[in-house]
Parts: C-alpha cells; sequence; structure tokens
C-alpha cells in the first residue's frame, strides 16, 4: 500500500524513535521503517520531513531521513527484476523537490542530499535528468553564498560520481559538462581566491587591534565554497580530458590552471605563522587549501604530463618546490604536510617516464614522424628543462640536504619511539612514505639517486664515512653527530643495488656495523635499527664469508630490548631466508632461539600488521629449513594460540594458514602428530560458515594434509562431505577441489568409496555439465583414477555424469576450438576405459532410452547404434591422447570386434590400423613411470607420497597387464566366428596392404 502526505507524520514519529536510547522504543521504529522502505511514497515522505519548515531545527530527525533516502537510493532507485523499485512518477518528483531545496542549512544533511543528488545523476543524467547541471547553473547566479557553497558541494559529488562511469557514451558525457562548467568554475574560483586574499589581509591588519571580533562567517563560507571550486576543477581537468600521455593532444587548462594554483599558494603561504595562534579556524583552512592545491598539480602532472611539461608551467612549479625543500621559510618547516607534497611532486617528476628519453634509432628518410618519436620530441624538451633546473652542484645540494636535514630524527620523533615503538616502526616504514615526512624524503632521495647515481655515490660514501669518523660505536649520547650517522646509515641502507660500487659490505660489515651491536647502551637502540634495516636491505651483496656472522647479528638483534628494533630484524631476517643463497647449514644451530624469538615477538606486539610480518618470517622459515620434526611441538603450541587469538581478523588467518600448509608439507610423513592442532583449524575453515576469503587458502591446506598423510584417519575422511558443500557455493577453486577428490581416492581407497560414494556421484554430477572445458579437463582424470580403482561400482554410480560426456563425444563440434577438443579427446579416453574394465555396463549405458532421449534434444540423429558412433570418436581422437591411452583405445576397440554388428567389419580396416599401430608404438607412458617410480623409491623408500602412491597405482592399472597383441588377436577369432567366413574374408581382403602387413608384424604372423 503507497504511503501519502497524510503519513509524514507517522514518518517523522517513528523517525523520532529511531534515534531513542531505549531498545524498547528505538527497535520496533526500526523494524516498521525497514518494512516501509520497499513502499511507494516512502521517500516521498522522508523529503517532506528533510524539507518541512517546521522541523528546520529538529536536525537529528532530518538527518536521519536523509539517511534512509540515501539507502533507499541505493536500493530502489534503479529498477530491478525482484522489486518494483521507485515509480516514474515519484522519480520526477524527488528530483524536482531535491532541486528546490538547494539552501539547507545544516552542514551534514547539506552533504547527505549532495550524495543523494550523485546517485541520482549516475543512473538519471542525461536520459531521465537532462535539466540537472543547467538548472544548477542558472541558480550559481545568485548571490546567495550558502546556496551557491551547497550548489557547488552537488557539483563536487556528482562529478566525481559521473566521473567512474567508463562507457565511451558516458565519457563522451562528461567531456560535455567540462565545457559547459569549466570556465565558470574556474572563473568564480579566481574571484573568490581574490576575495579570500583580501579578507586575510583585512584579518591581519586587526591581529594587534582590542576592538570587538569581526564576524566572519561570509569569508569562511566563501573560504569552504572556494575550497570545493578547487576539487572540481581538479576533477574537471583530470577527468574530462583523455590523457595526453596516451594522446599528445595539448591539454590548454593545464596551462592556464596550474600557474595560477601556483600563484595562489604563494600568496596564501605568508598568513600561515600569524594565522596559527590568532585565527585556527582560518589557518586550518589555509594549511588544507595549500595542500590541496599541491596535490591538484600533483594529479594533474600525473594526467597530463606533456601539457604540465610546458615551460609555463614545470620550471615555475619546479623552481617552487625545490626551493621550498632546499631552504624553507623557518615556519613552514612545520607544515609537514605541505612539506610532504612538494616533495611528491620532485618525485613524481624525477621518475616520470615522459620526461626520461630512450636512445632508439629512426629508419634512413623516413619522413613521416610516429607517435613514439612525437612523445620523444617532447620529452628531450621537458629533460632540457629539467637539466637547467637541476644542474650539478643542486643535486648535490639537493642530496645533502635530504640526508642532513630531514633523514634526522627530530626530538617528537624520539618521544613518539620511546611512547609506542610498534607505532613509530610502522610511520617511518617506506610503504607509507607518502604520509609522513621522512619516509617521503626517504623516497625523494631514492628516485634522486636512481636519476643521478654516478653523480651522488660517492657523495653519500664521503657523508656516511664522515658521520661514523664522527660519532664511534662507543658513543652513548644523542648527540647531533649519533642522529647524522642514523640519517647516513639509513641513506647508504636504501640505495644498495647501486652503492655496492663504491662500498665493500664485508669491510662496512666487519669495521663498523657489527662493533655497533656490542654497544648495547639503550640509546643506541637508534643505530641498531639502522643497522638491522641494512643487513636486511643489502642481502644480495652479502657473500659467503660474512654470511653467518650476519645471521648472527640478526639474532642479535632480535633480542634488542626495543621492540622498534625487533620489528625491523624480523623483517630483514625474512630477506636473507627468502634469499635464493640462504645457507641452512650456517644457520642450523641458530634455530632454536630464532624460534623462540619469533614467538616472543608475535606474544609482545599488538597491531595487525606487525603479527602479519612476523608470521611471514615464521612461515618462510618452515619452508626454507629441511628439518622442523625437533621444533614442532612449540610450533604446534604457537599455531594453536595464534588461530584463537585470530578470531575474525581473515587477513591474518590466511598468513596462519600458510604457515600451517608450509609446516605440513615439512612433517610430511610425520604430520599426523599435529593432527591435534591442525584438524580442528582445517574443519573451521572449511565449514559452510567460515569466511568466503579463508575458503581458498583452506583447501590449499586440506589438500597439503592430505598429501602428506600416510594413511587416512576417520577425521579426515569425515571432513570430505564439506567438498559439495564448497562447490554448490561456488567453482571458484574446482582445480583444488579435483586435487582434494584424487587425494581422497588414492589415501581413502574402498573405506572412502563405501562412505562417501553419493557424495561423490552428487559433486561429479555437479561439476560436469556445469563448468567450463577447463574445468572438465581437470575433472575427467578423478573420474578416470574413480574407474581405475572401482571398476564395478563407479560407473554405475557415475551413470548420469557419464550420459553427459558421451553426449560431449557425440554433439559437440570442435574444429576450431583446441580446448573442447581435448575434452572430447580425454571423454572419450575415459570410456574407453570403461568399456575395457566393465563391458556390459557400456553396452547397458549407450542403450539406456534417457540417454537416446538427451541425445535427441542435443541433435543427434536417432537411427544412430551410440557404441558405434563412440568407435568413430576412437579413431578420430587416438592420435590426440597420451600412448597409454592410445592402448586404453586400441583395447576398447579390439572389444568392439566381438560385436555380432555388420559395421564392424566396415571399420575392420580402420580399427586394425590403429590397434596395430599402437602395439608396435609401444607404451612410453609406461616406461617413464616406471623409472619415475624407481627413483621416488630409492630416495624416500618410507615415505608414503601422493606422488609414489599415484605412481603405484599407475603401474598395478589392469589396462597395463592386459596384452593388446592378445586381445586383438582373440577378438579377430571371435570376429571371425561371429560372421560368415565369406564376409570376414571379404573385410580382411579390403584391409590397405600396409595395414595388412602391419597386423601380420604386431601379430608375428607369418
Amino acid at each position: 500500500m503507497a504511503l501519502s502526505a497524510s503519513d509524514v507524520p507517522a514518518m517523522y514519529s517513528l523517525l523520532t524513535n529511531s534515534l531513542s536510547r531505549e531498545q524498547s522504543v528505538r527497535k520496533p521504529a526500526e523494524t516498521a521503517l525497514a518494512q516501509s522502505e520497499n513502499r511507494p511514497g516512502f521517500c516521498s515522505c522522508l523529503m517532506e520531513v528533510i524539507t518541512a519548515k517546521d522541523l528546520v531545527s529538529q536536525v537529528d530527525v532530518r538527518l536521519m531521513a536523509s539517511v534512509y533516502f540515501k539507502n533507499s537510493i541505493n536500493r530502489y532507485w534503479r529498477n530491478k527484476r525482484d522489486s518494483a523499485g521507485i515509480s516514474n512518477e515519484e522519480k520526477l518528483h524527488l528530483r524536482q523537490k531535491l532541486l528546490s531545496h538547494l539552501r539547507e542549512e545544516n552542514y551534514q544533511i547539506s552533504l547527505t542530499l549532495s550524495v543523494i543528488f550523485s546517485k541520482i545523476a549516475r543512473i538519471d543524467y542525461p536520459k531521465e535528468w537532462p535539466e540537472l547541471f543547467s538548472f544548477l547553473a542558472q541558480q550559481l547566479q545568485s548571490t546567495d553564498i550558502l546556496v551557491s557553497h551547497r550548489i557547488f558541494m552537488i557539483l563536487y559529488r556528482t562529478l566525481k560520481e559521473l566521473s567512474t562511469k567508463r562507457l565511451t557514451s558516458d565519457q563522451r558525457t562528461f567531456a560535455e559538462i567540462c565545457k559547459q562548467f569549466f570556465d565558470y568554475s574556474w572563473h568564480l574560483w579566481q574571484t573568490d581566491v581574490q576575495t579570500i586574499l583580501h579578507g586575510f589581509s583585512a584579518l591581519a591588519q586587526t591581529f594587534g587591534r582590542s576592538a570587538a571580533e569581526l564576524h566572519h562567517d561570509d569569508l569562511y563560507l566563501t573560504c569552504e565554497r572556494w575550497f570545493l571550486c578547487s576539487k572540481i576543477i581538479r576533477q574537471l581537468i583530470i577527468s574530462g580530458f583523455p590523457s595526453d600521455a596516451r594522446t599528445l593532444q595539448e591539454v590548454r587548462h593545464v596551462k592556464e590552471v596550474a600557474p595560477v594554483l601556483l600563484n595562489a599558494i604563494q600568496s596564501l603561504l605568508p598568513y600561515y605563522s600569524s594565522m596559527q595562534d590568532r585565527q585556527p579556524k582560518f589557518w586550518d583552512l589555509l594549511k588544507r587549501a595549500c595542500t590541496k592545491l599541491m596535490k591538484i598539480l600533483v594529479a594533474i602532472q600525473q594526467r597530463h604530463p606533456y601539457s604540465f611539461g610546458d615551460k609555463c608551467v614545470l620550471p615555475l612549479v619546479m623552481e617552487f618546490c625545490l626551493s621550498k625543500i632546499l631552504d624553507p621559510e623557518p615556519h613552514l618547516m612545520s607544515f609537514e604536510q605541505f612539506m610532504i607534497q612538494c616533495m611528491v611532486m620532485v618525485k613524481t617528476i624525477l621518475e616520470g617516464k615522459e620526461y626520461k628519453t630512450n636512445l632508439t634509432g629512426r629508419v634512413v628518410d623516413e619522413n613521416r614522424v610516429t607517435f613514439e618519436q612525437m612523445k620523444q620530441n617532447i620529452s628531450s624538451t621537458v629533460a632540457g628543462l629539467l637539466t637547467s633546473l637541476l644542474p650539478t652542484n643542486r643535486v648535490v645540494l639537493l642530496c645533502n640536504v635530504l640526508i642532513r636535514r630531514y633523514f634526522v630524527l627530530t626530538a617528537s620523533d624520539m618521544e613518539e619511539w620511546y611512547q609506542n615503538p610498534e607505532t613509530f616502526y610502522h610511520e617511518q616504514d617506506s610503504v607509507l612514505w607518502s604520509e609522513k615526512q621522512r619516509p617521503c624524503a626517504e623516497a625523494l632521495y631514492i628516485v634522486l639517486f636512481e636519476n643521478y647515481s654516478q653523480l651522488l655515490g660517492p657523495v653519500v660514501v664521503s657523508i656516511l664515512q664522515e658521520a661514523m669518523s664522527g660519532c664511534p660505536s662507543a658513543v652513548n649520547e644523542i648527540t647531533p653527530a649519533l642522529l647524522l650517522k642514523d640519517a647516513a646509515y639509513g641513506a647508504a641502507a636504501y640505495i644498495y643495488y647501486e652503492l655496492s660500487n663504491y662500498l665493500s659490505f664485508k669491510d662496512w660489515f666487519n669495521g663498523a656495523l657489527s662493533l655497533e651491536l656490542t654497544n648495547d647502551h639503550p640509546n643506541m637502540r637508534i643505530i641498531h635499527r639502522k643497522v638491522a634495516l641494512i643487513l636486511g636491505q643489502w642481502v644480495s651483496e652479502i657473500k659467503d664469508d660474512t654470511r653467518r656472522a650476519v645471521y648472527c647479528a640478526l639474532i642479535r638483534l632480535l633480542q634488542d630490548n626495543d621492540l622498534c628494533v625487533r620489528l625491523t630484524a624480523c623483517r630483514s631476517l625474512y630477506f636473507h631466508i627468502e634469499d635464493a643463497t640462504f645457507n641452512e647449514n650456517e644457520f642450523l644451530d641458530l634455530l632454536p632461539v630464532c624460534w623462540d624469538l619469533c614467538f616472543k615477538v608475535v606474544d609482545e606486539v599488538q597491531e595487525f600488521d606487525s603479527k602479519v610480518q612476523v608470521l611471514n618470517t615464521i612461515s618462510v622459515l618452515i619452508a626454507r629449513v629441511t628439518e622442523v620434526t625437533p621444533y614442532a611441538n612449540k610450533l604446534m603450541l604457537f599455531f594453536q594460540k595464534a588461530w584463537e587469538e585470530s578470531s575474525g581478523e581473515s587477513i591474518l588467518q590466511i598468513q596462519l594458514l600458510t604457515a600451517l600448509k608450509n609446516f605440513v608439507v615439512a612433517l610430511g610423513y610425520q604430520s599426523p602428530k599435529s593432527y591435534g592442532m591442525l584438524l580442528p583449524i582445517l574443519r573451521s575453515g572449511i565449514n559452510k560458515t567460515s569466511p568466503d576469503e579463508l575458503l581458498e587458502d583452506c583447501m590449499q591446506l586440506w589438500e597439503a594434509t592430505l598429501i602428506n598423510a600416510p594413511s587416512m584417519v576417520p577425521e579426515l575422511l569425515g571432513y570430505f562431505p564439506c567438498l559439495v558443500e564448497i562447490l554448490e557455493r561456488s567453482f571458484d577453486h574446482l582445480k583444488v577441489a579435483t586435487n582434494i577428490i584424487e587425494d581422497y581416492v588414492i589415501l581413502g581407497g574402498r573405506e572412502f568409496l563405501s562412505l562417501h560414494a553419493s557424495s561423490v556421484a552428487k559433486l561429479l554430477d555437479l561439476v560436469v555439465g556445469n563448468v567450463n572445458d577447463r574445468g572438465l579437463l581437470s575433472v575427467i582424470p578423478v573420474i578416470d583414477i574413480l574407474v581405475q580403482c572401482f571398476p564395478m561400482e563407479v560407473p554405475q554410480l557415475l551413470s548420469s555424469s557419464l550420459q553427459k560426456l558421451i553426449i560431449t563425444c557425440l554433439t559437440e563440434g570442435d574444429d576450431r576450438d583446441p580446448s573442447k577438443a581435448a575434452v572430447k579427446a580425454s571423454s572419450s579416453a575415459l570410456l574407453a576405459r570403461i568399456l575395457v574394465m566393465n563391458t556390459n555396463y557400456l553396452a547397458q549405458l549407450t542403450s539406456d532410452p534417457s540417454l537416446f532421449t538427451h541425445l535427441q534434444k542435443s541433435g543427434f540423429p536417432g537411427e544412430e547404434n551410440i557404441l558405434l558412433c563412440l568407435v568413430d570418436v576412437w579413431l578420430e581422437k587416438v592420435d590426440s591422447v597420451t600412448s597409454f591411452q592410445r592402448k586404453t583405445i586400441g583395447l576398447a576397440l579390439s572389444i568392439i570386434l566381438t560385436l555380432r554388428l555388420p559395421q564392424v567389419l566396415d571399420k575392420l580396416d580402420q580399427i586394425m590400423s590403429v590397434c596395430t599401430s599402437v602395439i608396435l608404438g609401444g607404451n612410453e607412458d609406461l616406461s617413464e613411470e616406471e623409472c619415475s617410480s624407481d627413483s621416488v623409491s630409492s630416495s624416500k623408500p618410507h615415505v608414503p607420497s601422493k606422488e609414489l602412491r599415484r605412481r603405484q597405482m599407475k603401474l598395478s592399472d589392469p589396462i597395463n597387464q592386459i596384452s593388446l597383441e592378445n586381445s586383438v588377436r582373440d577378438n579377430l577369432q571371435t570376429c571371425s566366428a561371429l560372421h560368415s567366413g565369406e564376409s570376414f574374408n571379404a573385410a580382411i581382403g579390403r584391409l590397405h596392404p600396409a595395414v595388412l602387413d602391419q597386423l601380420k608384424q604386431a601379430l608375428k604372423m607369418p
């Protein structure tokens, strides 16, 4: 039943009650609102509450109404099959109502309404709401600052939403909007910035006066509107034009806007210090504005690098940023977010591939300038500009300033480190380089060094030597010299790949780094952290004669009293263990203490990222160490505790599952000793109630558990039905699932089949016919193994799946599709096995009326003999299968000779050709399996691994025990007896002479 205007008071009451602290009042109201969501008129009632003039003061209720309205847009605005949605009439009413309520005084409500505008526009603009932007543009002519501010809120949200639409038609629409709004927005932006600067100047003149505070609401609202306008300008330039890196078409707006943005920053910055204490509200806005404008310049450069590279833009911006980095005004040193953006800009320009010239050849006498040559010409021009901006002396100066000023720890850094070492460690991590000043300076330094490595290599070594000589390892006080050494060590750590040409790690380690670790004073944590970092970064430069000493140093650092140092050492240890040169023998005696220290770190850390990092180290250590068994009990206790504590943390549990898989593989045939800890974890992960994000890793652990199990245990046997539930949800993990089925067949044998026959049948019937060709190719080998192990039971059990495979063989064309051809070949080989191992069943299956019915629906001629049609498929596909499968097909064809059908004699020439070719060709697959089995048996005689069991199964395959030569000889005699002598002899007489010669040779006939 539809809601109407008369229901507005009831709606208001429900919204009011939904805000009540009393659960007995709130819950019924929330339920009633949820039940009303899909009723016609619901959004209209909400809109009446939002816009009612007599409810202006009821901000909480109106805000709640706007939130419900926003959620309803997501659920019901777009018409869906399972929901009537909002009617076109109501949509029209709501759009008109929204446009009539632009002057919303409450900021939070206006923000929610702007989101509602954007969501509706994404669906309705331009077809259903063509007047949206023209109406907003018209309303912008109003002198009411609040109205224009709210319109810009709507424009920003809506443009941001529309810019994410990727269809070509949508991008053309956005380009049209850009043409419509850019000039007006840019003009207003320039007008507002002048108003703001004039207002700031007036504010500065009142700072020293004792007069009453001036009313600055209009100025502040203008600032906020200008800030929104800046975001809109960014959106229009970034999304309104294709990247010039792709089109080489100059975007003129970049040359027009970028210098003006820079000029605005330069005009605003002088007010930074004067407003800090006297006008905190405007000071905060000024900080946001300057930072945002620099971010916009960075975004424009990344989107339109060639237009930004113009001589009117890039030199101005680059010079400004370099001057702020090299020689900032004292008050700007505390403006970290702005300094970070200056560094980001310089870094982005220096590493931009568009500004690097490539030494490529050109065809002689080629007059036409290619696209790549045009790019090279622009790049060469910009490279020349950069060379003039960064001469040799300035590059060296920038390198020195970065190391000596921005790398050096400050008093606030030391306090933060002291208060929370773990948080400090993550904040200094280079992954978060764009959020903190020091990591950002380090990222800029790395790019600078990459561009000027030959120039800066000796400079960095010189700074390092100066720092080490100025602060011996015995120094305990936190002095400028010690902090410089910390900075220099960091500088050397980050560019190991180039600095190794100027610095011998062995000499550095023996002469300085190892000595630093002998000083245990608490203040030395500063240097110890950097030593730990260096040992991890320089892993590729560490030679055999130093490796053992480095391992010992890392273990010592893992014992440091400071958690930040230990986390750094833990990550460096991970790099060493993962490295291809990891020497287990030299690490073996360190293993016991290493495990204990890693477990201790996991217990101490609080942050999620820390736990993941240490888990990665434990996991890779398990994977790389040969003998884990002596530490199995400790590891099991650790895994048990870690799993219990990680409840609800899916990413952490994924890391644990990876480590557990490595643990099971490392234990090998001794893995059952971990089952008390392992199997409950596995069971909880493959349960249908477990999170989907854990499923892939749980299934890999499940597979590893089965592969390394020496025998089947009841608990594992009982888990199999979970696989059916998993595949009923999705085929995403089909490959692992087929491996698991195979593991159960090989390991569980007859006990498995007797217990889970119905589950196996259900699972395979679910898969066959419902997955693509690649999925089928992964499942057919599993069915083949099942038939091999249980030839009498399985074909009957899987009759539905086998029918589908017969239909696939007989009705699907595969001439131009390799994957379909592979499916047809594999399916035919499987059906050949069934004929050989359970002849009566296949004869029964191919004469089943239901199969005829399904085949006819697929276009199969009703008068054809299905079994003889399969013969045609075997003859066609025999050369597309393995030699073992060729023998299987040969045996199946020899059995066909025993049918009392005249068509058999018509195919005798082809059948004999195939059978004799297989006999004379031998069985290469079998000989390979024998060799592989021998090698596995000799290397690990007591390990009943899956591979060994699989090879033993193949060697004991009944197909291997049957002589194709004898089968052909015997069945030829049967064929002769079944048919009249004249018919049989005539068929033999029609054999090609070459086939007849092969037959005599194969059967050793005279």
